[in-house]
């Protein structure tokens, strides 16, 4: 009989045999989507914020965001950038490839992890994965530079707590550029112990403020980032909407984010996708199966069959506290508070995405026009967190860690021109108030005195 790891990179092997099938004699198969921003641009914005002819497997992005200073930064780094000048390659219109490469395959490095299990207010625990190793040259990088010290980078997984190969790869990367990554597992998930029976609903930033807190105590002087992936960028957005100014970070960025989230679970994704995120998360709730059943009907909960209905089993139908599905996400919504959010936020996204849907339906592009704040940088290709280039590396990872970079200086140079123009402000003001006490003294021949 074959083991079960054999059983499973075999239908695994199958299954992607079918998708490469799909792409190549299914309906559109070989296809691009339009790189036209969804919802009608205006060919103006559209000529202006274009980046590049034919990068690696992005086509012609764009940058989506509203006039300001920041944004004109931002263009002018992403056009010298180097990840969106390579050439063409084979893969850059198999979305579904991308897909299944970056989320299902295992990584060729496993990174060096330190686990850390921070206890929260009400008795729970949530795991922190500092990344240690393999380091790289040791050389003063350019975002140590930037930052002034090395600074942290919080990495956010998807809403299942999959550690997919794309988020490793991001932090060897990370760490080889300077950066301290570290990853922030939810309550139950990836082999965190599930200390209290409560587990971290979808858009509940409470846990992650406490882990933010954590962290800038044991690193003080350290700056501080946040990046997520896939559905785990609800919780993110959901933090940055419910903090706003208070966050705590420099930047966040977004790599392929599911805006809409009730909609996503309501409408499903591609059932591959779905069958292994659900498959993943229903492993690392059997452990915790006993327990559960003195709040949820663990019954239902492991013959769920989407990962809508998972959901609702968890959060919604409850024993002591059940909730109705738009109850929930009235208070879990990642965009029910976006408008609040201070600091700047780069979305990478691709327009033929098959787990987040067509991009007019999907993307919330009055807010990249009305906000200050994000920024969404679109590509015609790239997938669900793919977007890879030769050498199976995303391009997008090189991206977001120059973006990191542009913002630190850019703020660093308006604070040190703010700073010039207020120490010329002062020497002005010197200036002219002892130009007018000299000529106040010539029209009143007195000074005055103070006696105590």
């Amino acid at each position: 009989m074959l083991a079960l790891g054999s059983l499973a990179a075999w239908a695994l092997a199958l299954a992607l045999l079918c998708l490469l099938a799909m792409e190549l004699w299914g309906p559109g198969g070989g296809s691009w989507l339009p790189s036209r921003e969804p919802g009608g641009a205006g060919e103006e914005e559209d000529g202006d914020n274009v980046i590049g002819d034919g990068g690696p497997g992005a086509g012609r992005c764009r940058l989506i965001c509203k006039s300001s200073a920041l944004a004109q930064s931002l263009l002018r780094s992403l056009r010298r950038s180097a990840a969106l000048q390579s050439g063409r390659w084979l893969w850059r219109t198999w979305p579904q490839l991308q897909t299944m490469f970056q989320l299902l395959f295992p990584p060729t490095h496993q990174p060096e992890l330190a686990r850390e299990l921070l206890q929260l207010a009400d008795g729970g625990l949530v795991a922190l994965d500092w990344v240690m190793g393999p380091r790289g040259t040791g050389r003063r990088s350019r975002a140590t530079i930037a930052f002034g010290t090395a600074p942290v980078l919080l990495v956010l997984p998807n809403a299942s707590g999959k550690v997919t190969r794309g988020v490793l790869h991001l932090c060897l990367l990370a760490l080889e550029q300077g950066y301290k990554p570290v990853i922030f597992n939810r309550r139950g998930h990836n082999g965190s112990p599930l200390a209290s029976l409560k587990l971290q609903a979808f858009g509940d930033p409470g846990d992650l403020k406490e882990a933010v807190t954590y962290i800038r105590v044991r690193q003080p002087g350290s700056s501080l980032c946040a990046v997520s992936e896939g559905s785990g960028s609800g919780l993110l957005l959901s933090y940055l909407g419910e903090c706003g100014s208070s966050s705590y970070l420099a930047a966040a960025a977004c790599i392929s984010p599911v805006f809409r989230c009730q909609a996503w679970l309501e409408t499903g994704c591609p059932w591959l996708y779905e069958w292994s995120l659900l498959l993943h998360q229903k492993q690392g709730l059997s452990r915790y199966a006993t327990a559960l059943a003195e709040v949820v009907e663990t019954g239902r909960l492991f013959r769920s069959r989407s990962l809508r209905e998972l959901e609702e089993t968890l959060f919604c139908q409850t024993k002591s506290h059940p909730v109705t599905w738009d109850a929930y996400w009235d208070r879990n919504d990642p965009l029910r508070e976006v408008d609040e959010a201070a600091v700047p936020v780069l979305c990478i996204c691709s327009a033929d995405d098959p787990v987040r849907g067509p991009p007019a339906s999907t993307l919330p592009m009055e807010l990249f026009h009305s906000s200050p704040y994000f920024f969404l940088l679109l590509t015609p290709h790239g997938g669900h967190c793919g977007f890879l280039r030769e050498g199976s590396c995303s391009w997008s990872h090189e991206v977001m860690l120059e973006y990191f970079t542009a913002v630190a200086e850019f703020f660093r140079t308006e604070e040190r021109l703010k700073g010039l123009h207020r120490y010329r402000r002062g020497v002005l003001q010197k200036r002219e108030a002892s130009s007018t006490a000299c000529h106040l003294q010539e029209i009143f021949s007195w000074q005055r005195s103070y006696t105590r």
